[in-house]
């Protein structure tokens, strides 16, 4: 009964789907490859459990192209956000040559689920971030 599953039929595909729903712990970073395109990194403050028992995990997600520029536009500390992606695993080198590995989710579909005004590149680097004295984290 080995790689089946409940129904006796085999487990042959494989899955590779992330949804979560949390708040960005801060406002995205973003910057462009050398071929053009735009990347927007941000963490997701997601909760886990109630009261004494609650933990707080932080999920960086990579958004690419439009994708990139509407997180960029949209979201800020605070913004809570739905993401839809995949998780991928990253391996790099330092100056020191050590080695670094991390986990992220990769995004093709955001849900902006707090509403704020659009941003231009230049007020993005400007303005003063979003009042989070009600945000718990």
């Amino acid at each position: 009964m080995q790689d089946q599953n409940l129904y006796g039929k085999s487990w042959r595909c494989q899955i590779n789907s992330v949804s979560l729903i949390g708040r960005l712990g801060k406002d995205p970073e973003q910057r462009y490859t050398s071929g053009g395109k735009a990347v927007t990194n941000f963490t997701v403050a997601v909760d886990d459990g109630f009261g004494e028992n609650k933990t707080t995990s932080w999920i960086t997600v990579v958004a690419w192209e439009k994708t990139a520029e509407l997180a960029q536009q949209y979201l800020a500390k605070g913004s809570q956000v739905a993401v839809e992606g995949r998780l991928k695993q990253r391996t790099w080198n330092d100056k020191e040559g050590a080695k670094h590995t991390v986990l992220e989710v990769v995004a093709n579909r955001l849900d902006f689920l707090t509403k704020i005004e659009k941003r231009t590149s230049s007020q993005s680097e400007q303005e003063a971030p979003p009042d989070d004295s009600d945000i718990p984290f």
